[in-house]
């Protein structure tokens, strides 16, 4: 998911060049919904039987969906292998993988999260570099095979690594239950709030590096742009973790929200055509989105118990993918009928955050009332 500019930068100057942004951008809404959606069985299946078959899985589905993705020329193409078998491929390797860690850890499940998913801001760093030199040299389908190889050597290492430790639940279903919702008021709010954040967190994941050819800046950078998001995630991944292990999950995201808000209003609309603002906004957006994105799960945990997070965290993010799915191709539109100019992408982005953080804020008083300095 880091490096969904890279793709939408190549293709919608390549092979989709006739299609426009909001037409393009249902590959990857699909992408991320799929991804999301998906883990409402995902989540259960694991808390019933553990990782290793649905870690294997994912990992043919990955490889297959790549293969594919390098054979790719019609706007289907890019659809289907990438669209739907990739997210699969994901919903299957994230969501045992991350809930696997919170069996591990209860003191210092923030960091222990956060330092996991730091390596999907690694391959945002490392793998746009990658395309953009293999582009040039071998072309879009051996860069996609290179891709499929590294993809494959990393996910046949995590089946090895990557295990429960708690037996499965005796009373899991590995059907899914939306009752959650009517008995955990929290957990309500809290997904509220992550589905705007996903809403507005996915749209300069994909369109920034689109925003900066918008700019005038040059095909190199609006690549490398991308790598100086992926830096500032993988320090806020970490560091995240770290925060949250004391000031609590919440806290912490909420104050990540509303660092998010000023950049975006402070920053990205009135100075984001300048090389200082555009890297000054994609480094710190990406430490605040890699914050939020170590830190949800993490919040959630907080709300259920060890046995029950996969279903737990599967719910949410199934719900979540309604909004991923809307969003990307929403904002492509917006941009489509601004003719080409992203303020409205922009304040657009900003006003979601505005909404998750007041659902960040309804979730943390359902719990411990009117104590805003409360540890959670």
């Amino acid at each position: 998911m880091n490096i969904l500019a890279t793709f939408q930068t190549y293709i919608s100057t390549n092979q989709l060049v006739d299609y426009d942004d909001g037409t393009i951008g249902w590959i990857f809404s699909v992408y991320t919904f799929t991804s999301f959606f998906l883990g409402l069985y995902v989540g259960p299946l694991f808390d019933k039987y553990g990782p290793r078959w649905l870690l294997l899985s994912g990992t043919l589905c990955l490889a297959l969906s790549l293969v594919l993705l390098s054979l790719s020329f019609a706007y289907w193409h890019f659809l289907l292998a990438f669209g739907v078998l990739g997210g699969l491929a994901s919903s299957l390797l994230f969501t045992p993988s991350i809930a696997a860690v919170g069996h591990f850890f209860l003191l210092r499940r923030g960091l222990a999260t956060g330092i996991a998913s730091t390596a999907g801001s690694v391959a945002g760093v490392v793998f746009p570099l990658m395309l953009q030199r293999l582009f040039t040299t071998v072309g879009w389908a051996w860069a996609m095979r290179a891709l499929a190889l590294v993809c494959l050597a990393a996910t046949i290492v995590a089946n090895f690594l990557v295990r429960s430790r708690l037996p499965p639940a005796k009373d899991a279903s590995p059907h899914p239950s939306i009752r959650i919702f009517t008995s955990n008021a929290a957990f309500a709010w809290t997904t509220a709030a992550v589905f705007m954040l996903e809403f507005a967190l996915f749209i300069p994941l994909t369109y920034i590096s689109s925003y900066a050819l918008s700019k005038g800046f040059s095909h190199a950078f609006s690549f490398h742009i991308l790598t100086i998001l992926n830096t500032g995630s993988v320090f806020g991944r970490v560091l995240s973790g770290f925060w949250a292990d004391r000031i609590g999950p919440f806290n912490a995201n909420m104050i990540s929200v509303l660092v998010t808000i000023v950049l975006c209003f402070g920053v990205w609309l009135p100075a984001g055509g300048t090389v200082g603002g555009i890297v000054v906004f994609a480094l710190v957006f990406g430490f605040t989105s890699g914050s939020n994105i170590s830190l949800v799960p993490v919040a959630i945990g907080r709300l259920c118990k060890t046995q029950e997070y996969g279903r737990y965290y599967a719910t949410c993010y199934t719900i979540v993918s309604m909004a991923v799915l809307v969003g990307i191709p929403i904002a492509g539109k917006v941009v489509h009928a601004d003719h080409g100019d992203y303020w409205g992408l922009i304040v657009m982005t900003g006003v979601f955050y505005i909404g998750s953080l007041g659902a960040f804020a309804m979730a943390k008083f359902t719990v411990v009332g009117l104590q805003p300095w409360a540890i959670l």
